[in-house]
């Protein structure tokens, strides 16, 4: 499937089940070859529509210059659409910001459901990160813009590692440029725009992230004006499958 965003960027669109449509959001590196919560499709898919799809500059989606976070949400008002014009949304870190930032646009969204939003409302943007980022994509040494940026985030090494073995390898390394996105997606996250979500909103935190994350998590939902955050065992930046898929169950049902 293909949703046609207003820039006219093709978005490439995946849907599983049936019910009422629920979107999900990739994080950042993340593709239809590599999408970490794939897992928890098939459950969710005998309750919903679910619908995956590659964000703009990754996979099979296209590109347009120049790149602004609020094409992100012209991209996901596109998969809305084609979903049936109402939509559950799930976003997952970088991707949280997507759903956040759509859903204070006023896009029609029932409810969202985030996990660990990477970013502290007011900090001050990282410039140092972000010029190294910029250097070594514009020198074409995505496979160094990759880890690098993996690293500087708080990916462990085995992950990394585990990574540049995977057969999605490639496609990983060709939607770096997009790293850039994510970057400027949690950078440009203000009290204002979280305020403006008035859409109920649960966030969700792993007990195995690192105090950065976890503390992230609880500081955006304490800003959300029907905010409600839980946290679940779980690995750095990540709970089960099944864990997922059953408060995501419960909480857009």
């Amino acid at each position: 499937m293909q949703a046609r965003s207003a820039d006219g960027t093709p978005i490439a669109v995946s849907r599983s089940g049936e019910g009422p449509a629920l979107v999900m959001i990739d994080p950042a590196g993340a593709f239809h070859g590599l999408r970490p919560m794939a897992g928890a499709v098939a459950p969710l898919a005998e309750r919903f529509a679910v619908h995956t799809y590659d964000r703009r500059g990754r996979g099979d989606s296209g590109d347009t210059a120049p790149f602004a976070p609020e094409r992100e949400v012209d991209d996901l008002a596109a998969v809305i659409g084609l979903a049936g014009g109402e939509a559950d949304v799930y976003g997952f870190s970088s991707g949280a910001a997507v759903a956040l930032r759509a859903a204070a646009a006023g896009l029609p969204i029932r409810k969202v459901a985030l996990l660990e939003p990477p970013f502290v409302v007011g900090q001050p943007a990282d410039e140092a990160f972000v010029g190294r980022l910029r250097e070594l994509i514009d020198r074409d040494d995505h496979s160094g813009a990759v880890d690098f940026f993996n690293r500087a985030v708080g990916v462990p090494d085995d992950w990394i590692e585990g990574l540049h073995a995977h057969a999605a390898w490639p496609g990983i390394e060709a939607l770096a440029p997009t790293l850039l996105y994510d970057a400027a997606q949690t950078a440009t996250m203000t009290a204002e725009l979280l305020a403006a979500v008035r859409t109920p909103a649960l966030v969700l935190s792993s007990t195995g992230s690192d105090d950065y994350l976890r503390g992230a998590a609880r500081d955006v939902a304490s800003r959300l004006p029907a905010g409600e955050h839980r946290e679940l065992p779980g690995d750095w930046h990540g709970i089960p499958d099944a864990d997922l898929a059953a408060q995501l169950t419960a909480w857009f049902r």
